[in-house]
């Protein structure tokens, strides 16, 4: 379809862009490590916010929230090491490409001068939060793929990279095609060439 592949031209370059932000902002990578050059460093450590004044609450609406939000860390864990036990076993029994957990738990923003300890604290957990849960979409997503390829009869607000090559709501003949088909994961190789930002 037209539309995919100008969405796929579009990702391109936007992570063409994340790469030029690298010159915007004044950072590299050495390894894993992300080193930013001294002049971008002084100006974000100017622009830091203390940590004695970061910890008190602007208002008691977030002092309120915040038992909340960290108890969330109890089912993420949960999740975590269930969708990891059924990656491992489920993916090895059906044949499916394994996926690379770091490619979607990214720890980077410690490297931030101009957060405080407190807010990387707090962006480790985020970052942490959000990637398993693009991790365990991707694992469920493959699932669906092997199991169950077929669209919704509506388009979903949002949908993951492989729900373009589902069997069209009511195109039985395609479904049957598709259903338990290993080679729909051919593009997983191509997939990992064009997904880094590095």
């Amino acid at each position: 379809m037209e539309i995919i592949n100008k969405i796929e031209l579009l990702n391109a370059e936007l992570r063409k862009e994340y790469r030029n932000q690298r010159d915007i902002y004044g950072y590299s990578f050495n390894k894993k490590r992300i080193e930013f050059l001294e002049e971008f460093r002084k100006r974000n450590l100017a622009l830091r916010i203390p940590t004695w004044k970061y910890l008190i609450p602007k208002n008691f609406r977030h002092f309120l929230s915040i038992p909340f939000i960290y108890f969330m860390i109890i089912p993420l864990v949960i999740l975590d090491i269930s969708v990891t036990i059924y990656h491992a076993i489920a993916f090895s029994l059906y044949r499916i490409p394994k996926i690379k957990r770091n490619d979607y738990i990214i720890f980077d923003r410690q490297f931030l001068d101009y957060l405080n300890i407190v807010q990387k604290i707090n962006c480790v957990y985020c970052s942490y939060a959000n990637g398993l849960m693009a991790y365990a979409g991707e694992i469920a997503a493959r699932t669906e793929l092997y199991w169950c390829p077929i669209k919704a009869a509506n388009k979903p607000i949002s949908s993951h990279t492989w729900y373009r090559d589902y069997a069209d709501y009511g195109n039985a003949e395609d479904w049957k095609n598709k259903f338990n088909d290993i080679r729909a994961f051919s593009k997983v190789s191509d997939k990992n060439k064009t997904s880094g930002n590095k």
